[in-house]
């Protein structure tokens, strides 16, 4: 049961990093495939605050984000005039250069030893330990995080992200600054994937650079595609789809020599019958 319940607690974390890159691949069409970075910043600053300095993990959580929601104004300033296949290698080179920072800076991270011994969250009285009382936090967290990207998807603002998807020299005419749009989904995007990098770095109570890999930002990214870009249901979807399935398919009984091999290539095909049948997404509504 304490395993199911842990699964759901990273599932829950992938959702807020989903839901925060739906914001950017989704509403706005902007192909982003470095949004692990962001999560990674978030979950390094956070436990870094905490270990030196002796920081509340709550204080460290909010410092956390703003943190990367600061490398998110860099990132998106340095690549904002890009588009498509361009922006995607630009993000991706941002998720390689966050990862080799941190796996090569060993006096601030210790490098590929990682931060053991990071404090959990607590309240008063009350310490935040067994995997349900996590489960709870992280739940809150997931509850928050669509509501405030729903107000944001579908205020003034929102609407603007949606044309610039659809159609960027019809928002110029109509006198919009799409760069300033631009930036500040990314900055929004990287806010949330710094949430979700500092719950996980307190619930695991141990972080490395082989958790922030280039690669976790292309399943992220599948996420976002598997549910359906542009949709809330999709992100909630597409994140408990493809964190829970192949836990399942461990159940299959087969032996340890095949196992892993055999769970990769189902998962594989899937995905592939998903993009021919249905490209958007299980419950998406725009099509990349």
């Amino acid at each position: 049961m304490e395993y199911f319940l842990h699964i759901l607690v990273i599932a829950g974390i992938y959702i807020i990093l989903t839901l925060g890159l739906n914001l950017i691949v989704g509403f706005t069409g902007l192909p982003s495939l470095g949004h692990i970075a962001f999560a990674c910043v978030g979950a390094y600053a956070s436990s870094l605050l905490a270990l030196n300095y002796g920081i509340s993990p709550w204080l460290g959580l909010v410092s956390g984000a703003c943190i990367a929601s600061l490398s998110g104004l860099v990132v998106g300033f340095a690549s904002i005039r890009l588009k498509g296949d361009y922006l995607a290698l630009a993000t991706f080179g941002l998720g390689v250069i966050i990862y080799a920072v941190s796996k090569n800076w060993v006096d601030l991270t210790r490098g590929p030893m990682g931060l053991p011994g990071i404090p959990g969250f607590s309240l008063p009285g009350f310490e935040i330990q067994a995997v349900w009382t996590y489960l709870m936090l992280v739940i809150v967290f997931v509850f928050i995080t669509p509501c405030i990207i729903n107000r944001i998807a579908h205020s003034p603002f929102g609407r603007i992200l949606k044309s610039i998807r659809e159609d960027e020299l019809a928002s110029l005419s109509m006198g919009k600054d799409i760069n300033k749009y631009k930036l500040l989904v990314f900055v929004i995007g990287a806010f949330f994937a710094g949430i979700a990098g500092s719950l996980y770095a307190h619930y695991i109570t141990f972080i490395d650079p082989s958790s922030f890999t280039p690669m976790e930002s292309i399943a992220v990214l599948l996420m976002v595609v598997f549910g359906g870009m542009g949709s809330m249901k999709g992100s909630f979807l597409g994140a408990l789809i493809l964190v829970i399935f192949p836990e399942m398919l461990r159940f299959l009984g087969m032996p340890g020599s095949v196992d892993a091999p055999l769970r990769q290539m189902i998962y594989g095909l899937l995905l592939i019958i998903l993009i021919i049948k249905r490209p958007q997404g299980i419950v998406g509504k725009y099509r990349f």
